[in-house]
């Protein structure tokens, strides 16, 4: 029997909706995705760290459960939001439905809530925190710890604890990934390029990464405030001057630019979801990309032999940076893409090519 569940923000809204998933209570980040399709890439994509995720696409589940898309082994979101949620899904890749999955993995949902609406909320007041529970009655003390909700130690949660190595049958490269809650296309785009990786937990030390004696440096993306990851950026720094190619994504992009001088904000709402268009500069050229994250690199900020690469075509903000000093760049959107456009993959090769002309100089 289905049973009521409420969502209720700290500005005091409150929406009914539709119990689903785990049945727990949950406090967490309020954000959406516009993604219409891939549902279970954005369940498992550990960016979503401490937040509840709406979807705004109407229909969630109806091609199942597919643990070969996934990004990571688990959820690392703290609930999930749909307006309708399909209980019988159809799709020959499909080993379940997304009640029993998220059930297992402990996460709560509600279906049934005018997502458009809530939406439309968050535009405009920004993220906002937001608690799931079966009452919906709050008390001042529970709705000021609502209000106090902050995400802490977010790739310290997401990162792993032990350096795994993945290896293909002809090894050009040998890159060294540096997992700040690293998403698993990341590792299939190098490994079908005939890279090696080594993939490395945040807290890993410079000195430990070349004593690997990798041809280039991964940064991966992540969750949470980029400012908070104070030693990896102290370690980043030793690195841009190591001379080996480095390639940032995401939170990998932002935490390279602290690293460098620059600064990082955090952006009203977001950009989530897999039709974000960006213009790269030296072309003109718009790109559709595919984008999880909730801040920004500040371009003026950057120090002079840094270059604005890529630009955000709603709001402008900066979704990549060249650096001429050194042999890196980075990019806040996802070129590994899924689930999403694929179109900016040729940034691994780009990334490839300058490892080549390294190992070669």
């Amino acid at each position: 029997m289905s049973r009521a569940a409420y969502l209720i923000l700290e500005n005091g809204t409150v929406f009914e909706g539709v119990s689903f998933g785990a049945e727990k209570e949950t406090t967490g980040e309020l954000v959406f995705t516009t993604a219409m399709t891939g549902y279970l890439e954005t369940l498992t994509d550990p960016s979503y760290f401490g937040q509840v995720v709406i979807q705004t696409f109407p229909l969630i589940g109806n091609y199942g459960v597919i643990p070969a898309d996934f990004e990571s082994d688990s959820p690392a979101l703290k609930g999930y939001i749909v307006r309708e949620w399909c209980q019988v899904p159809s799709n020959f890749r499909s080993e379940g439905d997304l009640d029993t999955f998220l059930k297992s993995k402990g996460v709560p949902g509600i279906c049934g809530i005018d997502t458009r609406a809530l939406t439309r909320i968050v535009r405009a007041y920004g993220v906002l925190n937001c608690k799931i529970q079966y009452t919906p009655d709050i008390t001042d003390e529970e709705m000021q710890a609502l209000k106090d909700y902050k995400i802490v130690q977010a790739v310290e949660s997401t990162t792993i604890q032990e350096p795994e190595i993945f290896d293909t049958d002809k090894e050009d490269y040998h890159v060294v990934v540096m997992d700040f809650g690293a998403k698993h296309n990341i590792g299939r785009e190098l490994n079908k390029r005939n890279c090696q990786i080594t993939v490395v937990p945040a807290h890993t030390t410079a000195e430990e990464i070349l004593a690997l004696k990798p041809d280039g440096i991964m940064l991966s993306n992540g969750p949470g405030d980029p400012k908070e990851n104070t030693a990896v950026i102290e370690e980043l720094k030793k690195l841009c001057e190591s001379g080996l190619p480095l390639f940032g994504i995401c939170l990998g992009h932002q935490l390279l630019a602290l690293a460098r001088g620059g600064e990082t904000e955090k952006l009203h709402y977001g950009h989530r979801g897999a039709n974000q268009p960006v213009k790269e500069l030296a072309s003109g050229r718009v790109f559709i990309t595919s984008q999880n994250h909730g801040y920004a690199v500040v371009s003026d900020s950057l120090p002079e032999d840094a270059e604005v690469s890529f630009v955000n075509g709603n709001d402008g903000t900066c979704e990549g940076v060249n650096y001429t000093d050194i042999p890196a760049f980075s990019v806040q959107f996802h070129p590994e893409a899924c689930g999403g456009p694929q179109e900016t993959s040729f940034l691994f090769d780009r990334f490839l090519k300058m490892m080549d002309e390294h190992k070669n100089a």
